[in-house]
């Protein structure tokens, strides 16, 4: 398997990618994330804060991606506070509730971060 992402962290602050319309950016992010699955592009992380914290809750667009990726590994961490602020945190369907020292962590240990 390829993993040239081994020591990349990904960072989604929106609720999905770009600036489009929502159905526009839900489908680009499942897009993103099933490419990743494809090619074997495991990222060391994914972390989730700001308007990206909603991607990680109940009935997410790319709910079924994110929780193949982390079947395959991969740290998915969300923000405490942010999904505190949009009342989620009950909600939580893949992946981990952190803090920002996780995430801080998490984007100075990596090689390369990608801000989606």
């Amino acid at each position: 398997m390829n993993n040239d992402y081994a020591n990349t962290v990904i960072v989604l602050n929106h609720d999905g990618l770009g600036h489009a319309e929502e159905t526009l950016r839900h489908k680009l992010v499942i897009n993103y994330f099933r490419t990743l699955l494809e090619l074997g592009l495991l990222p060391k992380a994914v972390l989730f804060y700001a308007g990206g914290a909603k991607l990680v809750a109940q009935g997410s667009p790319c709910q079924k991606e994110l929780a193949e990726l982390s079947a395959a590994g991969v740290p998915l961490i969300a923000c405490r506070t942010c999904l505190d602020y949009y009342g989620l945190m009950d909600c939580v369907a893949v992946g981990e509730i952190g803090n920002m020292p996780r995430i801080v962590e998490e984007q100075t240990a990596a090689e390369k971060v990608i801000t989606l």
